[in-house]
């Protein structure tokens, strides 16, 4: 029984925090959120997608960088080491 007993203490427990969750500090927040339209949302993928490819252009550039000139870079000026 004492595990019945946890179990529903556990229970009460969240029903009670559920229960004040739209009159606490983040209330306000979840009243005003609304669900995005498709434009919104659109929007949100091309800017996300563009800044992915971004990154990628800037990291495959500092790539071929580094393979290209990379071996001279070393050669001529750490050769003393």
């Amino acid at each position: 029984m004492a595990y019945l007993d946890r179990a529903r203490q556990i229970q009460d427990g969240l029903d009670g925090r559920l229960k004040t969750l739209g009159h606490g500090k983040f209330g306000r927040v979840l009243r005003m959120a609304r669900k995005p339209t498709v434009e919104d949302y659109v929007k949100v993928l091309e800017v996300t997608w563009l800044g992915a490819v971004l990154i990628g252009v800037v990291g495959f550039l500092i790539y071929i960088f580094f393979s290209q000139a990379g071996p001279w870079i070393w050669s001529t000026f750490f050769a003393s080491l």
